[in-house]
């Protein structure tokens, strides 16, 4: 099946790096044009968007009010009209119950939901004006089956999903559809290197299929046997993003190799 995108123009938070530019690249790949941003205004939303050669690119921190008003006044100045929102930035920090703050609660929560219900709400008009949209948000297997460690990550990708429905209800006839893609463990550098330095206190060695293979013993057993490629990931929010899954909506979708177990 060939996946088309063309004549749309797709917003891909945090798409300077990681699992973001792949599915930047991907979107591109099937004819978007592609909007790359980064949370960090230090001109790497523009290096990434030369690479995709999109042309396009916006910057500002969405974990607040005042960053995202000023990625949605960059996407005014520049006469871009969004047709696909990848609510793809989003962040964990390590907390447990007893040492999790009042701020590290509220820090995940503008990170991981207000970011994505800030730019909706300043994109989405557009969207209905036009008669067609697709909005997808990058949550986490952890919102089906949430761990004990970072419950305040958990707590806050859970309501990001909760959104996800919620605003599919909301759109329901204006030819936007609404889904949350949420993947297991992905393969990126940083996640390698963290391992990496774990595998060396281990004594694990420094193969990386050894490495890997413990991980899923250890840390992410699934049916597959191996960590989520982000190019998976990309290629599922894709066909999302595309005129094929338009019956598609109001879901979430995990990408887990088979990791949760229920139906």
């Amino acid at each position: 099946m060939q996946l088309t995108c063309n004549n749309r123009t797709a917003l891909v938070t945090g798409s300077d790096r990681n699992t973001g530019h792949s599915i930047a690249r991907r979107l591109a790949d099937s004819g978007a044009a592609v909007i790359v941003h980064s949370n960090r205004c230090d001109g790497s939303a523009a290096g990434a968007a030369r690479d995709l050669q999109c042309g396009f690119a916006v910057e500002g921190d969405i974990a607040s009010a005042a960053g995202c008003e000023a990625v949605l006044a960059q996407l005014r100045a520049q006469d871009l009209c969004v047709d696909i929102l990848v609510n793809n930035y989003g962040t964990a920090s390590f907390a447990k119950w007893d040492t999790a703050t009042t701020e590290d609660w509220l820090d995940m929560y503008q990170k991981n939901v207000l970011s994505a219900a800030r730019l909706v709400q300043g994109i989405v008009h557009g969207m209905k004006d036009r008669g067609w949209g697709r909005i997808v948000n990058l949550g986490t297997i952890g919102s089906h089956r949430p761990g004990r460690i970072m419950p305040h990550y958990y707590a806050a990708k859970s309501a990001l999903a909760n959104l996800g429905v919620s605003l599919a209800q909301e759109l329901a006839g204006t030819g936007i559809t609404v889904n949350t893609v949420s993947p297991g463990l992905i393969h990126t550098p940083e996640l390698e290197a963290g391992y990496r330095a774990r595998a060396q206190k281990k004594g694990w060695g420094d193969d990386w299929a050894e490495i890997e293979r413990r991980i899923v013993a250890e840390d992410f057993p699934n049916p597959v046997g191996r960590l989520a490629r982000r190019e998976e990931v990309a290629d599922l929010v894709t066909f999302l993003c595309s005129d094929q899954a338009g019956f598609i909506n109001g879901q979430n979708i995990r990408i887990d190799g088979g990791a949760i177990a229920h139906v």
